[in-house]
């Protein structure tokens, strides 16, 4: 039974309540290597159509496929990042269907030998903390993309770009463990992170290297048995994900409702229209016709490789965020957002090697830097401002050359011009007034213009006081030393 977004929202909160959602995760992040799971055609994307293929990836007969190694290096650093136990013994399969992008007429995967089972990730969904298992971590290769839009006559054909023919991939499998959207919100950023930071992949979901398809179904709350699953696709970024799965929670709870039954199917995500619609009846497992693939070995992994895969492993987003804490004592909120991608992490610490103070540096990346690199579409490796300068600035802040709020202007002029700080603080004029005898003579100044704000300070009107401060500053530009400015107004202002 199929329901419109509109249909869905008439639901009401309290029918909702009376069920829960179980979803899980099956997420494919394309492996960073330059050639394919198993040729060496080239994995770069936007190359010209057809262009990075041969008769290995196009399944030409009598080709045979070369097992990537790389590949295989960039999976156990997953499965160990996630939690996982790496199996000794793992196996290729044949997983056949056809479908015009799969030109082999079947996709090699993994089956009953995964690489690797039973991991688990962390994640936090208001304020709290939630265990999230991993069923299995297998390798298989990509098939092609089909291209229903774009072309003059593309309401009649539909093209076929083969480049994407045997780039290796890895699939994620979660256990139904979430519960609501913003919980598989939650666990596919955990997870994207995860593997940017390990350089697994590179999880571009615009190119097509991290795409994820839910398992979703409802059921009563506390009953035991699970409900008729349905595979949502087509989910390339994280604001589909949950719309998708507010819509298929919300579609199959009204089936429930009007007293229809929930069918086992593979929905596509229509992002113009808001809503799932069907595209197959779901496949078992026996419809695949698994069976090994001939023309593979089967991987064998020793202790001494996971070993050394263990040994290389970077560290982690949450061994880091624990790290900045205990050894730069700076908060858990600052911890987390400066770690947030490997690149940020590598920024901040090379400040504080250059001599930055930790605590500065992780306020004024956090707020200054960040808002800059937000507001100019840039991300970190696109910085203006090396960590050195970076750290050159804040040193005159700390050493009281020039304010704070000086600072914040160099810093703009900085990242505006890449000049440095020196430079900059020298053409503009802004160190920082310290001259007691010119700050008194600004002071005298504004206290003898608001003899009414006197008033009220004499009064006890102590909130006055900012209002003379701010008057002093905007008068020096910012630059007189804000601790000179208290002590000699709170002395101009004593005077009867």
């Amino acid at each position: 039974m199929s329901r419109t977004a509109q249909e869905a929202s008439r639901i009401s909160p309290e029918v909702m309540a009376r069920y829960e959602a179980v979803i899980g995760l099956e997420v494919h992040a394309q492996l960073l290597t330059k050639t394919k799971a198993f040729c060496g055609c080239s994995t770069k994307f936007g190359a010209a159509p057809n262009s990075n293929t041969c008769p290995v990836c196009l399944g030409l007969p009598g080709a045979l496929p070369l097992f990537n190694k790389r590949a295989l290096e960039l999976a156990l650093r997953a499965s160990l990042a996630i939690g996982c136990k790496i199996q000794e013994r793992s196996r290729f399969a044949r997983k056949n269907y056809f479908y015009p992008d799969l030109p082999k007429g079947y996709q090699i995967s993994m089956y009953e030998l995964p690489l690797a089972t039973v991991g688990a990730l962390e994640i936090e969904v208001g304020g709290e903390t939630k265990r999230i298992g991993i069923t299995r971590l297998h390798m298989e290769d990509d098939a092609g993309k089909s291209l229903h839009e774009g072309f003059p006559d593309s309401d009649r054909l539909s093209y076929i770009d083969f480049n994407r023919c045997g780039v290796p991939l890895i699939e994620i499998v979660s256990e139904p463990d979430l519960r609501a959207p913003a919980e598989a919100y939650a666990y596919l950023t955990v997870l994207k992170q995860i593997l940017e930071y390990t350089e697994v992949s590179d999880c571009n979901m615009e190119e097509g290297s991290l795409r994820c398809d839910a398992n979703v179904s409802v059921r009563l709350r506390g009953a035991p048995k699970l409900g008729t699953k349905a595979e949502v696709k087509n989910l390339n970024s994280f604001r589909y994900l949950a719309h998708a799965l507010e819509y298929e929670i919300e579609r199959q709870i009204g089936v429930l409702e009007s007293g229809g039954a929930v069918v086992q199917e593979t929905r596509l995500w229509n992002v113009a229209a808001g809503r799932t619609e069907p595209m197959r009846s779901k496949e078992f497992a026996h419809d695949y016709r698994y069976f090994p693939d001939p023309d593979l070995l089967p991987i064998v992994v020793t202790q001494d490789t996971v070993a050394e895969v263990r040994r290389l492993m970077p560290e982690l987003p949450g061994a880091k965020v624990a790290r900045f804490q205990s050894e730069y004592g700076i908060s858990a909120y600052d911890a987390v957002v400066l770690t947030d991608t490997r690149a940020l992490a590598d920024y901040f610490e090379a400040s504080i090697r250059a001599g930055a103070p930790a605590k500065s540096a992780a306020s004024w990346i956090s707020v200054e830097l960040l808002r800059r690199l937000n507001a100019a579409g840039k991300d970190i490796a696109e910085c203006p401002v090396e960590p050195a300068a970076l750290a050159e600035l804040l040193a005159k802040v700390e050493k009281g050359e020039i304010t704070a709020a000086s600072g914040k202007k160099v810093f703009a002029k900085m990242f505006d011009t890449r000049k440095g700080a020196a430079e900059i603080i020298a053409a503009e004029g802004l160190s920082q007034i310290t001259n007691t005898s010119a700050i008194e003579k600004i002071a005298r100044e504004v206290v003898a213009r608001s003899p009414d704000n006197v008033a009220k300070y004499r009064a006890g009107n102590e909130g006055v006081f900012k209002f003379f401060v701010g008057q002093v500053m905007r008068e020096t530009r910012g630059q007189a030393n804000p601790q000179a400015v208290n002590e000699i107004l709170k002395r101009v202002l004593a005077e009867s």
